[in-house]
């Protein structure tokens, strides 16, 4: 019944994008389900466009940056909070879930307010920031994962035997743990290309991401394009997901492997 229940809801959870895909591939000019005939142009037009193009450029852009960011920053904070001895450590984990508990919109005025005083609302560095505070919880968390479940008695082996504390973090420490890390690199990326809320606030006429510049076409045109779009976002969802699971899955052999 367990079992049951959770396709059920996740077959519940994947209707609206079975109802998109086949939308984006009508001839019509105005979305319509079932489609009556069957044509690419949304698509093409999609590329076509260069508000399209440069919007979704501008995401991997910022995605990328963020990710790198947040998997770093999140590796080293998640390390500090397992085997430091960090004072006020209930407080910082406290400040790392922020993002998650305060609601989104309050971050975005609150950050708009104070990227718009340091000049960096529209800016590359303003959405790297802001979406990196975003992803960091989840790469914390994801790491803390990996770090309890992993065996510390390897590194004070390592560290007996007169290796430093880098040496051990590169060659014992960080391969045990890499499926974590790259799990976490995943959703900082999925978190920091589907922002909206903080992007919408942040973002000027020049420089916007993909999801605001779906919600623009929402307001003011909809149509078949917006259906492409949310189509290859899936697709490309998927296939990170797919990748990530793959790496993941080699990652945890070469581990249980090289574990003694």
């Amino acid at each position: 019944m367990l079992g049951a229940a959770a396709y059920a809801v996740t077959i519940f959870l994947l209707l609206p994008t079975l109802v998109i895909a086949p939308m984006s591939v009508g001839p019509e000019r105005y979305l319509r389900f079932p489609p009556n005939g069957f044509s690419l142009r949304w698509y093409a037009e999609y590329f076509a466009d260069p508000d399209w193009v440069n919007a979704t450029l501008f995401s991997l852009e910022v995605g990328i940056i963020a990710t790198l960011a947040a998997t770093v920053i999140g590796t080293m904070l998640a390390l500090a909070l397992v085997r430091g001895r960090l004072p006020g450590k209930g407080l910082i984990e406290l400040l790392v879930i922020g993002p998650v508990i305060v609601p989104h919109i309050a971050l975005a005025v609150a950050m708009f307010l104070v990227f718009e005083q340091l000049r960096l609302t529209g800016t590359l560095l303003g959405f790297a920031m802001a979406h990196s505070i975003l992803a960091l919880p989840f790469v914390v968390f994801t790491v803390l994962a990996a770090l309890y479940r992993f065996d510390a008695d390897l590194e004070r082996a390592a560290v007996s035997c007169g290796a430093s504390p880098l040496r051990t973090f590169r060659h014992v420490t960080l391969p045990l743990i890499a499926p974590g890390v790259v799990s976490a690199a995943l959703f900082a990326f999925i978190i920091s290309f589907d922002e909206a809320v903080v992007s919408f606030f942040i973002s000027n006429l020049d420089r916007k991401t993909l999801p605001r510049k779906m919600f623009e076409d929402i307001d003011y045109n909809i149509s078949p394009t917006l259906a492409a779009v949310a189509t290859m976002l899936t697709l490309l969802t998927v296939t990170a997901l797919v990748g990530s699971h793959l790496v993941k899955s080699r990652l945890d052999r070469r581990t249980r492997s090289a574990e003694p």
